[in-house]
């Protein structure tokens, strides 16, 4: 087993020497940017399940290659695109296809998130991420670092950051509508996968691998281990190995929109209570309290998610006849509280009646839209030259970043209070290992 190392000295050399190497042909092609209308060469790395979102949102550039390790998965889009050529191993498409390769697109299990987004990185190759943007924290941090080298254009998956409700939001706070922010709730129904799991028993039956699945190549990075069907297609996002549970499901999609309008930085401690929680597995549900500081004249702000169907006290604004979203995140004001949809498509005040009361005197927008509210498009605009992606790795890493400590601190079962300049657990040492994890070899990690 291969161990991520945080040798500073070593990191930084190599990360110089991969700098030096590939960036003259980065900076060329980011200063020369091309047309808006000429076509990018694109290769989708996992394009059944989640991955129809990518093949879709990209239909209108050239499709150089798809790479999947399940064909039954994936059979749709190869019947569709039939001229496509087609990979088990990415690693085997970059080696053959890289030079023609503009944009790739990640859309696998989380644990593979990183290792894919580097390698093409690496290659100097523009890069969208499903969220979450990693499975680890340092992982998040070392993509930002290497996108940012190689000045390329970069975007994680959550659509919401496109759209008009969080745009809307933060005119809102800045006008002074809202007035000072001190306490957020969000809460989701999921898991709707298996969590709490403690493994599976083969001492009866031994599954057989599907004809269509390369198993060894779906586990990728994690540790070897026998297959089971109980993994695929989804439930993996319930194993610490593979996915990152209910909150790294939904956290980036739900945090995203009050995390960017206010400005938020990294919080100082987080703590986590938890049902069932397993050491292989995320639990069934969860409440996971974020202190971020206080900064200038803002205040000091408590952030509350809760999983497994748990949902907050209602303040006495919101109406007794309204109906609560499974998934939603309630922002409570001094002046004005607000409900947001899931990906902040809309956000209105709360109650309904202060919401009509106030709609006249609601200030206007200034903040430019994303045509369509489309993230494809805006992360293909600016591959293309145009302006970064607003959900490019340098927000998205710091909102995974956060996202993730919630995890790591349900995986601790103790406050962890956080330097975000050392990177680093300051009260729990032990802690720190949920930062990164083991990478099995093979994948130049």
């Amino acid at each position: 087993m291969k161990t991520c190392s945080f040798d500073r000295r070593r990191f930084l050399q190599t990360a110089t020497l991969a700098s030096a190497v590939a960036a003259f042909p980065a900076i060329l092609r980011s200063q020369q940017g091309r047309s808006p209308n000429s076509r990018l060469n694109v290769a989708c790395v996992g394009v059944g399940g989640r991955g129809r979102a990518a093949v879709e949102g990209t239909k209108g550039e050239n499709h150089v290659a798809f790479v999947d390790v399940d064909d039954a998965r994936a059979a749709r889009t190869f019947s569709e695109f039939p001229d496509v050529p087609r990979f088990r191993d990415f690693r085997v498409m970059l080696d053959k296809l890289g030079g023609t390769i503009d944009a790739v697109t990640v859309s696998t299990p989380d644990h593979m998130h990183f290792p894919i987004a580097m390698a093409a990185l690496e290659r100097g190759k523009h890069v969208f991420v499903e969220k979450p943007l990693t499975h680890t924290i340092w992982e998040a941090r070392r993509l930002q670092q290497v996108a940012a080298e190689k000045k390329v254009a970069t975007q994680m998956g959550i659509q919401g950051h496109a759209a008009e409700g969080m745009r809307i939001l933060k005119e809102w706070y800045q006008a002074g509508v809202l007035g000072e922010i001190r306490e957020i709730h969000s809460w989701t129904d999921r898991p709707i996968w298996p969590q709490g799991v403690k493994g599976f028993d083969h001492s009866q039956r031994m599954p057989v691998v599907p004809a269509t699945l390369d198993w060894d190549l779906w586990l990728g990075v994690a540790e070897s281990r026998a297959f089971d069907p109980g993994y695929l297609p989804f439930n993996w996002r319930g194993y610490w190995d593979f996915g990152t549970g209910a909150l790294g499901d939904m956290g980036c999609h739900m945090m995203d929109g009050a995390f960017w309008a206010f400005d938020l930085s990294a919080p100082t401690w987080v703590e986590a209570v938890s049902a069932n929680a397993t050491t292989i597995s995320a639990p069934t549900a969860s409440v996971v309290t974020y202190q971020f500081p206080g900064r200038g004249q803002r205040p000091a702000l408590k952030w509350i998610w809760y999983d497994g169907n748990l949902a907050p006290v209602l303040p006495p604004e919101f109406e007794e006849n309204r109906p609560l979203p499974e998934n939603s995140t309630l922002i409570i004001g001094t002046k004005a509280s607000v409900i947001a949809h899931a990906n902040y498509f809309t956000v209105r005040i709360v109650p309904e009646t202060k919401m009509q009361a106030l709609a006249s005197s609601l200030p206007p927008k200034t903040i430019p839209r994303v045509p369509g509210g489309d993230h494809f498009a805006e992360w293909l605009g600016a591959c293309k030259g145009g302006a970064p992606a607003g959900a490019d790795f340098d927000h998205s890493s710091r909102l995974t970043e956060m996202v993730l400590l919630g995890n790591v601190a349900l995986r601790a079962r103790r406050r962890i209070e956080w330097d975000s300049a050392a990177m680093k657990i300051t009260n729990l040492p032990a802690a720190n290992a949920y930062l990164t994890q083991q990478y099995r070899g093979g994948f130049g990690l």
